[in-house]
């Protein structure tokens, strides 16, 4: 390493340019005179005096009167050290740049674990009360009474509430009537339940059911794992229960075009003109967007074995006012449309 090269190295230390010359001109010479100094490092008569001063100050050098103003390098091992040091922070920096560039970006995900239930059920609820789109919530009878406020909101909000309630045998369901003032539609299962919670399909609320020996609560804000919830609660929750109660809108409706897609094959495959109107997001900007019309043809990958009962691509083709727009279902990419709301308007 020569001079230069030294004196840099010192300069990102945090020694001024300055400083750094006196510094290693003063460690080839040893003790010299002030004028000595400066012809050897360059640093002009006028500064010289407050450089050596200045390094003085700080431990670097000695500066003392020996038949003239003379100076030395005093205690080189503390600046050793100092190097020494923030050698170590910079290859720590290093290895943390390297670090974080090979990591997953994980603050995309959002990942919160309780361990008090009621602290789900209360996050829950402040989700609910401002869903916009659609809410899946399945329950007990406890929990839904505390909900029914935040369910209420949703449904003055225009989202679609889809509903599955709990109860072991010797618990009586709510009224029907009741039931449906806050959903679109409400079905009973009758077996114990986790509580799982699915709001505008981004926000996940989850705890085993009561009679679980852990108590734990998941509170996530991520559409991947609110998509893999989404297939729980349709498969697990949803399909295999009956209705108990439903408003007027909830006639016609589906949660996911591939259930819709399941029905409309034999109506289609009797020469019926079915209707259906389209709420979701534009797969290209992301936007909300409706559309209306008549189903043209359904596209679904599954070896004739029900668009239900596979994971592929499940396609609706519409024909409407402003030509052909394909709608599928969560997590759509090639179609047009991205359905969160499907409805049948009429079939002739």
């Amino acid at each position: 390493m020569n001079e230069s090269e030294l004196e840099a190295s010192l300069e990102t230390a945090g020694f001024a340019p300055y400083q750094a010359s006196a510094y290693v001109a003063l460690l080839e010479l040893g003790a010299a005179t002030v004028p000595e100094i400066a012809e050897k490092s360059g640093v002009p008569d006028s500064r010289i005096y407050d450089v050596l001063r200045s390094l003085e100050s700080e431990g670097y050098v000695e500066v003392y009167e020996q038949e003239s103003l003379q100076a030395r390098v005093y205690d080189h091992e503390r600046l050793q050290e100092q190097l020494r040091e923030r050698a170590e922070l910079f290859s720590d920096a290093r290895e943390e740049i390297e670090r974080r560039w090979e990591e997953p970006p994980m603050e995309e995900t959002v990942v919160n674990a309780v361990t008090r239930f009621e602290t789900v059920v209360e996050s829950a609820a402040d989700a609910i009360a401002t869903a916009d789109t659609q809410v899946q919530l399945s329950v007990g009878l406890e929990q839904y009474r505390e909900l029914r406020p935040a369910l209420r909101t949703a449904r003055e909000n225009g989202a679609s509430v889809y509903l599955v309630i709990s109860t072991p045998d010797s618990e009586a369901l709510p009224d029907p009537e009741s039931v449906a003032a806050v959903c679109t539609e409400a079905r009973h299962r009758e077996l114990p339940s986790p509580f799982v919670a699915i709001v505008d399909r981004s926000k996940v609320y989850f705890a085993p059911h009561t009679d679980s020996a852990n108590e734990y609560g998941l509170i996530v804000d991520d559409r991947t794992h609110a998509y893999v919830l989404h297939w729980f609660f349709l498969t697990n929750q949803w399909t295999v229960w009956d209705s108990i109660a439903s408003s007027g809108q909830a006639n016609g409706e589906y949660i996911d075009v591939r259930y819709l897609v399941d029905d409309l094959e034999p109506l289609l495959e009797n020469g019926k003109r079915v209707r259906v109107h389209v709420d979701g997001a534009d797969t290209d900007s992301g936007q909300r967007r409706s559309v209306e019309g008549v189903v043209r043809d359904v596209v679904y990958e599954n070896d004739g074995a029900g668009p239900t009962a596979r994971g592929g691509r499940v396609t609706l083709e519409l024909d409407t006012d402003a030509g052909t727009v394909e709608v599928g279902g969560w997590g759509a990419l090639v179609e047009d449309i991205e359905a969160h709301r499907l409805r049948v308007e009429s079939v002739t």
